[in-house]
């Protein structure tokens, strides 16, 4: 995935700093078709970079604190993958704790992929087709250009299909009452 950046130069001048790969993209071994990027991050009360210093290095926690923010980018392969007999949740689990800290803290070991973060999160389908599942089983299937906001609400994304989906969010960090 190419991530361009820009910033601004010594007079102030709008500049592209990097034009790339983004840093932080992982494909996993565990799960084949699994692959997590995060092109950005912001922290709370962090002011918009003007030289373009990339923050992505530093983050501990894919899930933001209030006011702070992540961009997320999902390859999620079809379910039938966690059913293939060369599937080891246990191997996956690990993999994910080490490639997605905070969120892989999150996800529900009776009910898999099942999750609640403390965010706003605006999300996209980029390619394929995604079903979102809420807490009381109620589902909705998401294509290409379909959005989401979720708030806060205890969820799991699913690909049904034959083919992989994958989906853009922007996680927003705001205070649990």
């Amino acid at each position: 995935m190419r991530r361009v950046v820009t910033g601004h130069d010594e007079h102030g001048k709008a500049v592209f700093v990097s034009d790339g790969p983004a840093p932080r993209t992982h494909e996993f071994a565990s799960l084949p078709g699994w692959t997590s990027v995060l092109p950005w991050a912001t922290e709370p009360g962090q002011p918009a970079s003007r030289t373009g210093e990339d923050p992505t290095a530093k983050v501990t926690n894919f899930v933001p604190s209030p006011g702070g923010t992540r961009f997320i980018v999902l390859t999620l392969p079809p379910v039938s993958a966690l059913a293939d007999p060369s599937f080891d949740p246990v191997a996956f689990g690990q993999e994910q704790l080490a490639e997605s800290p905070g969120i892989a803290e999150l996800m529900e070991i009776e009910n898999p992929g099942m999750h609640t973060t403390p965010t706003v999160d605006y999300g996209i389908v980029l390619s394929g087709e995604a079903t979102l599942e809420l807490d009381d089983g109620a589902v909705t299937r998401l294509s290409v250009g379909d959005i989401v906001i979720q708030n806060g609400t205890r969820h799991g994304w699913r690909n049904h299909t034959d083919e992989p989906v994958t989906l853009a969010f922007v996680l927003i960090g705001v205070p649990t009452t």
